[in-house]
């Protein structure tokens, strides 16, 4: 194929002249095209969730936390819409892949929604496209699994088609920080790459930072959420030990971030969840090892990290073994709040379930109450819960309950009322704090 003048791709992307094509609607493919289509751009976006397009094509959002309204905007502007046949990848200037990287049983690296991704665009692929990954992964993905894909079929990279990576950094439900004003890290597979993907980004987002290469960008993908998990581990090993001197570890965290230098706060809590944090660590794991290379401290950390369900859950048990004296069979626990995160109805790699999970080996009876979570969704590695439905969070159920351990404080948790009706409650979150003592329940940390 002749080489492609890029010049002309960069003015279609300066002037929003150019579709641009989103692989993944969730939870960072969907504000990524909200972002484009704010300033101009047309967006098709592409996923295999088929009833997830059909109600997208009617402006239905599905997630808590992007309202119906601005997906109909986008929509009524006739900037978005939605489709699961990849053959309309021809029809875009630029390709970003939004999809999941999940972890293997083993903790080994799952990149077969990318390689299927590849695989679907790659035959309706044309010259003078850019393609970007955008799902974290480890420092090689993109030009060890990406490009060979992309180059047989018949393509050579950085001079008919054009390939880069751009993590991305979303925080879910987090109203300062939206897709538009969070700095895009940007390594392309050449000069021509680069210069094409950090002009595509700098048409919506507050600010580019070019990097010498995709396997830096994706390295600084895992440094970020990995310096996170690394910091959450200390502070819940931190909690442990306070705990056993009758130390507040929130009250320590709250005292120390206010040093104005040398400090940062991070807060411990019921274990880690989400995509990122529990899984991107062990990416970089993965691929030391193919380098002899031993991660000891992150491993470490991540041990720690996934301990804390198991903490919470023995923490449970003693508390009613000293107000009861009968541990946890047969006892009924309410668990409030399930959503990986605060304000957020994302149930990807939960402590939650991992703490029910562990309940009921013990022999507890375990409902929920989520009130952003009404059905738990169909997970990986807990299936036997999807179906189980939110309780209503009244006198009746939080008075059958012996305990209700807090997991997630979303701001619509009605707390007073946990405080009113519960006799026992554990606490992962210092949630109840926010009550100031107005509350009969007995409140025990974890």
């Amino acid at each position: 194929m002749a080489a492609v003048d890029i010049g002309t791709l960069k003015t279609r992307f300066i002037e929003k002249r150019a579709v641009i094509g989103i692989v993944g609607l969730g939870y960072v493919g969907l504000p990524l095209m909200l972002a484009a289509t704010a300033v101009g751009f047309r967006v098709i976006g592409f996923d295999i969730d088929e009833p997830k397009v059909d109600g997208l094509n009617r402006g239905n959002s599905p997630l808590e936390h992007i309202g119906h309204a601005r997906i109909c905007r986008a929509i009524d502007q006739r900037l978005f819409d939605a489709t699961a046949d990849f053959r309309r990848i021809g029809e875009v200037d630029a390709v970003l892949i939004c999809v999941p990287t999940p972890l293997g049983r083993h903790r080994e690296p799952d990149l077969s929604y990318v390689e299927g991704t590849v695989e679907s665009i790659a035959p309706a692929l044309r010259a003078g496209q850019l393609v970007v990954l955008e799902s974290t992964t480890y420092p090689g993905t993109t030009t060890e699994i990406v490009k060979p894909r992309i180059e047989a079929r018949g393509f050579t990279s950085g001079r008919d088609i054009f390939i880069a990576y751009s993590p991305e950094r979303e925080d879910p439900g987090n109203r300062d920080f939206e897709t538009r004003q969070i700095p895009k890290v940007v390594g392309g597979d050449g000069r021509a790459a680069l210069e094409l993907a950090c002009t595509l980004y700098d048409q919506f987002v507050v600010e580019t930072v070019p990097v010498s290469s995709p396997e830096t960008a994706e390295a600084v993908k895992l440094t970020e959420n990995i310096f996170r998990a690394v910091n959450i581990a200390l502070v819940n090993e931190l909690k442990v030990v306070f705990q056993k001197m009758g130390i507040d570890i929130f009250e320590v965290v709250d005292a120390a971030k206010t040093k104005p230098f040398g400090y940062m706060p991070f807060y411990p809590g019921p274990g880690l969840g989400g995509h990122c944090i529990p899984i991107d660590p062990f990416y970089l794991t993965w691929r030391a090892k193919e380098f002899g290379i031993a991660t000891k401290f992150i491993e470490l950390a991540g041990e720690i990290n996934t301990s804390m369900p198991a903490h919470v859950v023995q923490a449970t048990a003693e508390a009613l073994d000293r107000r009861s004296g009968r541990g946890l069979n047969g006892a009924r626990v309410l668990l409030a709040g399930i959503a990986y995160k605060k304000n957020v109805d994302d149930m990807r790699e939960s402590p939650a379930l991992v703490i029910w999970a562990l309940l009921a080996a013990r022999g507890a009876i375990v409902e929920y109450h989520d009130p952003l979570v009404p059905v738990i969704p169909p997970t990986r590695e807990h299936s036997d819960l999807t179906g189980r439905r939110s309780r209503p969070l009244d006198e009746a159920t939080l008075g059958a309950a012996d305990v209700v351990i807090i997991v997630t404080d979303h701001d619509r948790l009605d707390l007073a009322s946990i405080g009113r009706h519960t006799g026992l409650v554990i606490d992962t979150r210092n949630a109840m704090q926010k009550l100031e003592g107005e509350t009969a329940a007995e409140v025990r940390p974890a």
